[in-house]
């Protein structure tokens, strides 16, 4: 079963279309489509974060520090709500006694759905095929003869896989979905004033609307591209060492080189 068709499969489920920021759209298809980035009028201030709460990644009201291990332990004694028998593990999204998927468990993260370590680089090259796998035992289509219950089930488990393989695949949204479980605040109302990143970020957009072709606008890609690699592994650093303020400081830098790439795209 292709990826094409599992997102396809669930449109119904994932029809939502969420802002990561004034000029990002997100949704289970396609990631942060720019739009009016590049715009003749561009404020000194910028909003980095606009939308309230990252409902885009499925986070509502995250507490501070939720989802620890103690926490997902508890979980493990939770019982099938088909045969009553005990679940054997986090994630308990599929009974293994009579094969039914179970209803989704908020406090499951999605590192912990794919079997990961809470850490920011702790994505593996396999992430796909955990995805895979997973889908192969919850998709909607593998339940349509069951009863109605274990179909809404199926469908609400299959989107959140969905949206956790979205999430930690890519580096910018992993980066704000794990200062969120952190509880580490990030602003969605902040606005950007430091004047170095402002003068390279027009600097940047000036450069943009002058490319001659496609060539000079695929160069200033790979620019962005390594720009984006450097501010990632920065944050793994400043995570790793506890370190929310640089930790921040790259997720801006990576939001406004991403949205460059991306309207470049839409230029191409």
């Amino acid at each position: 079963m292709s990826n094409k068709h599992l997102l396809t499969s669930l449109s119904s489920v994932l029809r939502r279309t969420l802002t990561l920021t004034s000029h990002f759209s997100f949704n289970s298809t396609r990631w942060f489509q720019s739009g009016t980035f590049f715009s003749p009028n561009v404020k000194t201030h910028h909003r980095l974060f606009p939308c309230s709460g990252l409902d885009f990644l499925g986070i509502h009201n995250i507490p501070g520090k939720c989802f620890t291990s103690s926490q997902s332990a508890e979980k493990a004694s939770a019982k099938c709500w088909n045969c009553s028998a005990a679940a054997e593990a986090v994630p308990f999204l599929l009974c293994s006694s009579c094969r039914c998927i179970q209803p989704v468990d908020q406090s499951v993260d999605y590192f912990q759905i794919f079997g990961l370590e809470r850490k920011y680089d702790s994505v593996v090259d396999n992430l796909e095929g955990k995805y895979k796998a997973w889908q192969k035992k919850l998709h909607p289509d593998l339940v349509h003869t069951k009863s109605k219950e274990e179909r809404e089930y199926a469908a609400e488990q299959s989107a959140r896989v969905i949206d956790a393989y979205l999430t930690l695949s890519k580096p910018l949204v992993r980066a704000i979905y794990i200062l969120k479980l952190e509880g580490v605040d990030v602003d969605e109302e902040e606005t950007l004033s430091e004047s170095e990143l402002l003068t390279e970020i027009l600097e940047i957009r000036e450069a943009v609307e002058e490319a001659a072709d496609s060539q000079a606008l695929l160069q200033i890609q790979s620019q962005m591209q390594e720009k984006l690699k450097h501010w990632s592994n920065s944050f793994a650093n400043a995570f790793r060492s506890r370190n929310f303020d640089e930790a921040l400081k790259a997720i801006r830098r990576m939001t406004y080189y991403q949205r460059v790439k991306e309207t470049i795209v839409k230029k191409l």
